[in-house]
């Protein structure tokens, strides 16, 4: 309760309405109210001491996810102004609290060091997990090895993969394997994950479809089309059939090379395949066309999901709506929008300007008046930035 109190009344000094269960300054907080309320208390925040203050009130545990978002949140503010001392302050004070002595929670702030490119601290934490008294599993050898990945670490990936489970008699899982594997595609070297599938082999563990489709996300961003057949050829043998997940990899990666046209071609294979595609894969395709100039073809695969089951989410409607934007497509872009404003998902600032300045551009000055209406009702923190767009509107 006292770490309540202290949160609400660092609330209601810096008069924050994050939360209209916050009514008064009795109303009980609850550990999801207060995650929500240090969320928004950080999103301005610049103050290192502030950040930990309202951290520590809000008494956070990695057990919940939205707990997990504000440490995340909390680590990325305090590394961008150099910070770092504070982190490890914070953290360490952290393993004090006695229902955080597990390797849960050291799994997590290990990751956490690596987030903010402290990965000394992070293998430190590991080391110390003796002296603290908690066991150690593939779990926190896992977390050690993505927070490398985090860090941008690759080389460490190698070393603690050789060294460490023979050093702490830890017996690498699945996850294991897969997190090395995804280390050496991140980092340019995809060749370097077959011994890793042969060890996997030998050691009579299956790789799943996360080890396959990093495998041809790896090699297809490395422009290696011969060692993509490979890994098809591979997944074969292991009696693997390609699902939806593959095939959204493989035409991910496609369109990232501009080569949406065969991403187009392997997604009807996969039609006629009788495999019903999701919304991701008409995400992935309609962002490709979009990058690479066909609006019509993008508006031609939007208009198709409903035939295939498919609802476009947020991302989806967003995506479309700004490159319509952008290619002066805007009676278009304003009939999107207003589909996706009846779900809620509103497009950022920027695209919303566009589009008004755009639809006033080819002569549309009510709609593009109807839209600041419609956003200076919705945002009232940024009600003054759209009064002084509609000023410039045309009478």
């Amino acid at each position: 309760m006292a770490s309540a109190s202290r949160l609400r009344r660092y609330f209601l000094l810096h008069r924050r309405s994050f939360s209209s269960n916050l009514s008064s300054d009795s109303t009980p907080l609850t550990g999801r109210h207060k995650a929500r309320v240090a969320l928004g208390l950080l999103q301005s925040e610049k103050s290192p001491e502030r950040i930990l203050d309202i951290c520590r009130s809000a008494s956070l545990t990695p057990e919940l996810h939205l707990d997990r978002v504000v440490f995340s949140v909390a680590v990325s503010k305090l590394t961008e102004s150099k910070s770092f001392d504070f982190i490890r302050s914070y953290l360490d004070e952290l393993k004090t609290r006695p229902d955080l002595r597990n390797e849960r929670y050291m799994s997590h702030a290990i990751v956490l060091y690596g987030q903010a490119g402290m990965l000394d601290q992070a293998i430190d934490t590991f080391k110390q997990m003796d002296e603290l008294g908690i066991s150690r599993s593939a779990k926190s050898l896992n977390a050690l090895l993505f927070a490398c990945i985090v860090g941008k670490k690759y080389d460490e990936v190698s070393r603690i993969f050789m060294e460490f489970p023979k050093t702490y008699g830890i017996m690498p899982n699945l996850d294991t394997y897969n997190t090395v594997i995804k280390a050496f595609c991140e980092s340019g070297s995809s060749s370097s994950a077959y011994s890793i599938l042969a060890e996997m082999d030998g050691k009579g563990c299956q790789p799943n479809a996360t080890s396959f489709d990093t495998l041809l996300a790896g090699f297809y961003k490395e422009e290696k089309f011969e060692d993509v057949g490979k890994v098809l050829e591979l997944m074969k043998k292991y009696d693997f059939h390609p699902s939806v997940s593959t095939y959204n990899t493989r035409i991910q990666s496609l369109c990232k090379l501009k080569k949406s046209a065969e991403a187009k071609a392997l997604f009807e294979g996969m039609l006629s395949r009788g495999m019903n595609p999701n919304s991701v894969t008409y995400c992935n395709l309609i962002h490709g066309f979009c990058k690479e100039g066909d609006l019509e073809e993008a508006k031609r695969l939007f208009n198709d999901m409903p035939s295939k089951g498919c609802v476009p989410d947020s991302y989806c409607y967003f995506t479309l709506i700004h490159f319509l934007c952008q290619g002066k497509d805007f009676d278009a872009a304003l009939k999107l929008c207003k589909e996706s404003m009846q779900k809620d998902w509103v497009p950022n600032f920027t695209t919303m300007k566009t589009l008004v300045n755009g639809l006033a551009s080819i002569s549309k000055v009510a709609e593009a008046r109807e839209v600041v209406g419609e956003m200076k009702e919705r945002f009232r923190k940024t009600a003054g930035l759209w009064k002084e767009i509609e000023e410039t509107l045309p009478q």
